[in-house]
């Protein structure tokens, strides 16, 4: 098999964890993972080749292996799981039965992601979600009630599949949403009788 010519790049987490460095370390730095990702783990010396010099904000983002060569987790654990993802697709297409491969594959490793997604997709407030909706206060009764809808069946929407993203399903609901303006009590003026 062929050596694969790429591997996953986190951007967010790549800015996240390099947020204190200087371009030019940066560059080192990104320099590193490509020279890892294509050659595998580093000596001291290709270490020091590319960085001209000891930096302890460059290399504390290596760990030494049991040789003694630098490695940077993350990009080890990205590139295994793109190397069991794609083992995993190779031996589904030797398979005789193609109709249900489902559960003969790895998880894909673009699954970093679910983490983030259960922050970001949790259970909101009611008042939240009537503030997402951004609508006038006449939908406040109809939001609350596709809220406490939702939220009763477990966060499945009408159709019992689970909502995954909440605001995603609320602009595509909202189209459908009616307005319940409450009628106000009429005044009745005794005085002038």
């Amino acid at each position: 098999m062929s050596k694969d010519p790429a591997f996953l790049f986190y951007s967010s987490d790549f800015l996240t964890g390099t947020a204190l460095m200087s371009d030019e370390q940066i560059g080192k730095y990104i320099k590193l993972l490509c020279y890892q990702h294509q050659m595998g783990h580093l000596s001291e010396r290709d270490m020091l080749k590319i960085c001209k010099t000891y930096d302890e904000d460059i290399f504390s983002k290596f760990e030494k292996d049991e040789n003694g060569l630098y490695f940077n987790a993350r990009l080890h654990q990205e590139v295994e799981k793109r190397k069991a993802y794609s083992e995993s697709r190779r031996q589904n297409r030797t398979k005789k039965d193609m109709n249900n491969i489902s559960n003969s594959y790895v998880q894909h490793m673009e699954n970093e992601n679910v983490n983030r997604n259960v922050i970001k997709n949790k259970v909101p407030s009611v008042e939240e979600f009537i503030a997402y909706a951004n609508l006038s206060p006449d939908y406040e009764f109809t939001l609350t009630a596709k809220y406490e809808q939702w939220k009763s069946d477990g966060w499945m929407d009408g159709n019992g599949k689970k909502i995954k993203n909440w605001k995603t399903k609320l602009k595509s609901t909202i189209p459908y949403l009616r307005p319940f303006k409450q009628e106000q009590p009429q005044k009745i003026n005794y005085l002038n009788d």
